[in-house]
């Protein structure tokens, strides 16, 4: 397509959003100028580096507000259009991170090596079964479940930032890290599933689940003594990982005998 018209204002909103420097009623803003202009909105998808999105995005400063109804449309259209970019940036943005670990540990004849990858059912599952669970971790579960990692990565990064309550972000947290964790980004999951712990006022169930994803994620990275230490903090919360993390913390102690 031929541009006729040369917008140096829109190439300029464009790469202050690539570098995260807009907040969120300026991406607001931009999204609508972008669909209604076909060829920025293809300079957008060209520019458009997904993994720079992912860990230099600033948190936004506020909540997304209801938008009436054929803005919001134009808006959800070009969100649309930037999941296409997703597929092929979370394509490359996998192979891009430290390398798990090569070889499982033989223990007893068995091998042992940290899990492949980290059930959303089993992150979003509470003990107790009346629990409300947190309306952006469903909606983020439910996208990268259905393939939209990229967008769940930023719904629940942004959603962090502005929340205030213990049981949430750890709630948040532990949703997020398990997201990255299961797209081999062992380290950023790491800093999660440690916010995760952090926590005062969580549930027990929580707080194991935290210290048993840490665990792994530290074993994926070869950081076996990281991965011990969590892995025995797991064991002595004496939950449902507990039987999971003695396993993991026999074969890591024989290891380092």
């Amino acid at each position: 397509m031929i541009q006729s018209n040369y917008n140096k204002g829109l190439e300029e909103k464009i790469e202050r959003y690539i570098n995260g420097e807009l907040n969120i009623e300026q991406v607001d803003e931009l999204w609508v100028e972008l669909i209604q202009d076909e060829y920025y909105l293809d300079y957008m998808k060209s520019v458009a580096n997904l993994k720079e999105i992912i860990l230099t995005k600033r948190a936004q400063a506020a909540k997304p507000k209801v938008l009436p109804l054929r803005r919001y449309a134009s808006y959800a259209a070009a969100v649309a259009t930037l999941l296409i970019v997703s597929v092929i940036g979370v394509m490359n943005y996998q192979s891009s991170f430290d390398t798990r670990l090569d070889q499982p540990i033989q223990l007893n004849n068995e091998s042992v090596k940290p899990i492949s990858d980290i059930s959303l059912d089993v992150v979003r599952a509470a003990e107790d079964p009346t629990a409300i669970v947190n309306e952006v971790v469903k909606r983020a579960i439910k996208l990268a479940s259905e393939g939209n990692a990229a967008e769940a990565i930023l719904l629940l990064q942004n959603e962090i930032e502005i929340t205030t309550q213990p049981v949430t972000i750890a709630e948040l947290a532990l949703s997020l890290g398990s997201i990255q964790y299961n797209h081999g980004d062992y380290k950023a999951s790491i800093t999660n599933f440690k916010k995760v712990i952090s926590q005062e006022g969580i549930s027990v169930i929580t707080r194991e689940k935290g210290y048993y994803f840490l665990g792994n994620a530290h074993f994926q990275l070869n950081e076996l003594a990281e991965a011990e230490n969590a892995f025995m903090e797991a064991y002595t919360l004496d939950g449902s990982y507990s039987r999971a993390a003695k396993r993991y913390v026999d074969a890591l102690g024989a290891l380092a005998r």
